[in-house]
């Protein structure tokens, strides 16, 4: 006859305890439970429950909401008020792997020093999962079933948690109380729900799923000084705030200026992927020259960040673009035009820095497209599905990628995206001739660029829609050519042409710099 087993594995995510796990825990240590195949399973007296909280290091995301600190501290007041003896033990997130249950024994062997390392022999896994299930039976464990072996079908913790997301008060019955109370203690039901609920960000926390994330950084970066010497005249020192910061590298700018050193700057990203790495860097020492320098993982949309009247400087870098193509469109801009109105106080400036339609972008135009520079290719392929799209992309010609682009974009973005052909020539809109053009060299990181809308408002528009929020423009600022993009990226493969006449037309605007300022108090 085997020992009784000292260890009882809880591997999970952990956001919400329930009190039938409270039941079942009791009942397991009383040796009242059996195994996935029907035999008891007997449980040492001096038995540890050790919850291997998974994703440790994620927070506000989706799958995600509830902070690894939060949970631990739900779990030990559950162990407190129930008397079971337990450890906690934190799990990197990994992407999905056959090798998961090994990687989570692993992690509890090292994180408590060798002293509690589970084997098959002394551990028993609580698991109600049947893929993770197979996982640990494959190792050799023993599993009891949890919520899966009972008749009655229990919720099983993510039911109660998305009962919480729906607003029904039915989860605070079935959630354990040390559950309810670290959620209310620090606020976290509303902060729970708005994560859940938010339509712009993925499970991951972020943008999109087909985001590479080195390369959009690395541009992002090596763009950095250029966008904040045009913003930096019109920045006003005191609060600061860079909606949108993506690494903190515009922040990290400010923080080396003198003339800014008395004040606060704050980063404010809701990509969990990069609001993790400007604490990374922060921690580096990265903002050193400025200690006052804080970030904030959230969605401005998503409701109040600051105060009202309290921020002096508002930037947003190559932002507005994705809060309209990932939001609900300009409806989206509108409400980040009144959120930034409403934080900034009297005097205070929003400075505005991204791609731009062209004026007069419903003008229909012939666009000639150079088909020697690649493959024609036999037409559109699906690259989600694709081994290698970018190899795929950059071996088409020009006029080949558009025929690419057109499917995608009206996918991706959900537009129309309407064109018509004349031999190699296509006939379309200057703003639709624009989308294509200004991303067609975005082969790294396609899927995601497709998806994105970088002429739906021109000059006027903008003007327009931050004058409604309460603003006034600066007269200094307004859209411009980039002169780097037409020479290098634009008219080596491109010309645009007037469908009628066939006379060669001038390259329009292609970004903005929007300086928009909240008048002074009467």
């Amino acid at each position: 006859m085997s020992e009784p087993f000292r260890t009882v594995l809880l591997p999970g995510r952990h956001h919400v305890l329930t009190r039938f796990q409270a039941d079942y825990l009791h009942a397991l240590l009383a040796g009242q439970v059996s195994d996935t195949e029907g035999e008891p399973v007997a449980v040492a007296q001096d038995a540890v429950v050790v919850w291997a909280v998974t994703s440790a290091n994620h927070r506000g995301t989706r799958r995600n909401p509830v902070p690894a600190a939060r949970r631990e501290a739900a779990i030990e007041r559950f162990a407190l008020a129930e008397g079971i003896e337990s450890l906690v033990v934190g799990v990197v997130d990994v992407a999905p792997t056959d090798r998961f249950a090994e990687l989570t024994v692993k992690t509890v062997a090292h994180e408590t020093g060798g002293r509690r390392t589970p084997t098959p022999a002394d551990t028993v896994v609580a698991c109600s999962t049947a893929a993770v299930t197979a996982m640990y039976r494959a190792l050799g464990y023993r599993v009891v079933p949890v919520e899966a072996g009972d008749e009655s079908d229990p919720a099983r913790p993510w039911d109660v948690l998305e009962l919480l997301v729906a607003g029904d008060e039915t989860w605070r019955d079935l959630a354990h109380p040390a559950t309810v109370s670290v959620l209310d203690r620090y606020g976290l039901v509303d902060a729970v729900r708005t994560i859940c609920t938010d339509p712009v960000v993925g499970s991951d926390g972020g943008l999109t799923a087909t985001r590479e994330y080195r390369s959009y950084i690395a541009a992002f970066e090596a763009a950095a000084d250029r966008k904040w010497a045009q913003a930096r005249p019109w920045v006003r020192p005191g609060r600061i705030v860079d909606v949108g910061c993506a690494t903190g590298a515009m922040l990290e700018l400010a923080a080396a200026e003198p003339s800014l050193h008395e004040s606060d700057l704050f980063g404010v990203e809701v990509a969990r992927h990069l609001y993790d790495e400007c604490e990374h860097r922060k921690a580096q020492g990265a903002f050193a020259a400025n200690p006052n320098t804080f970030f904030v993982h959230a969605n401005v949309l998503a409701g109040p960040v600051f105060p009202p009247g309290t921020v002096d400087t508002t930037t947003t870098f190559a932002l507005t673009h994705e809060i309209l193509s990932y939001g609900d469109g300009v409806p989206a801009l509108e409400r980040l035009a009144a959120e930034v109105a409403r934080h900034t106080a009297p005097g205070g400036v929003w400075v505005n820095s991204d791609v731009c339609g062209p004026a007069g972008g419903d003008r229909r135009v012939r666009l000639r497209l150079r088909t020697d520079d690649g493959d024609r290719g036999a037409g559109p392929v699906d690259l989600a599905t694709h081994p290698d799209p970018q190899a795929h992309l950059d071996g088409l010609s020009t006029r080949a990628r558009f025929d690419q682009f057109a499917v995608d974009f009206r996918a991706n973005a959900g537009v129309p995206f309407a064109h018509d052909e004349d031999g190699d020539d296509v006939l379309l809109s200057l703003a639709d001739a624009m989308e294509f053009l200004t991303k067609r060299s975005y082969t790294d990181n396609w899927l995601s660029e497709t998806h994105e809308r970088f002429c739906a408002l021109d000059g006027d528009a903008w003007a327009r829609l931050v004058t409604a929020a309460g603003f006034e423009v600066d007269p200094r600022s307004g859209p411009w050519r980039n002169e780097w993009l037409v020479q290098n990226v634009l008219a080596p493969v491109a010309q645009l042409l007037d469908p009628g006449t066939g006379e060669q037309l001038d390259w329009p605007d292609t970004h903005i710099l929007l300086v928009a300022r909240l008048p002074e108090s009467p």
